[in-house]
């Protein structure tokens, strides 16, 4: 994806490294809700590999496009959301900081450190944190929408706390991320501040396969997010038609 205009975000890239030793992994899961409205991290079952040999062919492979493309995500989420807030009348505020960190333990949220190979929206501290050496995995796997979709599904859940949203199960918190990480993709391609590339779509898709839950999985677990052809029909229900699709709007 490519960003029509650009202005610096606040997101913290502090601790980015130049030269990273891809580690690939599935995650083992997330810590405990602490408090009401902090979701469960992502939990991908398919790992991301290593090596050149793997690179996509539209060129998204160094760590500087990374972060470039990561720092637009979240420029692009702080606009949409600002825009959505002001049309119904109310005040936003941006998630205070995005955090990239290496090592399981290095960043806590509520007292619980955040694993590897993961990202996360913390509720206790108002942040995003994020593997950094797993999301450039994901980045050069899959390619650059997929950074997009992950940063748009964690603000989501930022969102949902500004909002006051809480279902009775984390399928349903995580559903309606994946639907509002859509509706943000989607309004910004509309209001033509992201333009879509050739692939993309099959992009989004190919992420959302990598994220969804087994299909075994009790739809009423907690930590449960959706297998993956519900997280991929709630994420285009808000790509095609907004927030309205999410129950928000």
């Amino acid at each position: 994806m490519t960003a029509r205009s650009q202005r610096r975000p606040a997101a913290t890239l502090a601790g980015l490294l130049a030269a990273l030793v891809l580690a690939g992994g599935c995650a083992v899961g997330g810590p405990e809700q602490d408090e009401p409205g902090r979701p469960r991290p992502e939990q991908p079952r398919a790992s991301a590999p290593s090596g050149a040999e793997d690179d996509r062919a539209d060129g998204t492979t160094s760590v500087a496009e990374f972060a470039k493309d990561f720092e637009v995500a979240v420029d692009k989420a702080e606009l949409y959301w600002a825009e959505q807030f002001r049309a119904s009348g109310r005040r936003f505020e941006p998630i205070r900081q995005v955090i990239p960190y290496q090592r399981e333990g290095e960043v806590s949220c509520g007292g619980q450190p955040v694993p590897r190979n993961n990202a996360v929206y913390c509720s206790a501290g108002d942040f995003i944190a994020y593997d950094v050496r797993w999301s450039v995995a994901a980045f050069r796997q899959v390619g650059d929408a997929f950074l997009y979709y992950l940063l748009g599904h964690e603000y989501a859940h930022g969102v949902q706390v500004r909002l006051g949203v809480r279902y009775d199960f984390t399928i349903q918190q995580e559903l309606q991320a994946d639907c509002m990480a859509g509706a943000y993709l989607g309004g910004s391609v509309q209001a033509r501040q992201l333009e879509l590339a050739e692939g993309d779509l099959d992009e989004f898709r190919e992420g959302l396969l990598a994220v969804g839950d087994d299909p075994d999985q009790p739809w009423f677990a907690e930590g449960a997010h959706g297998t993956a052809e519900q997280r991929t029909d709630f994420f285009f229900r808000g790509y095609e038609s907004g927030l309205s699709a999410c129950g928000l709007g």
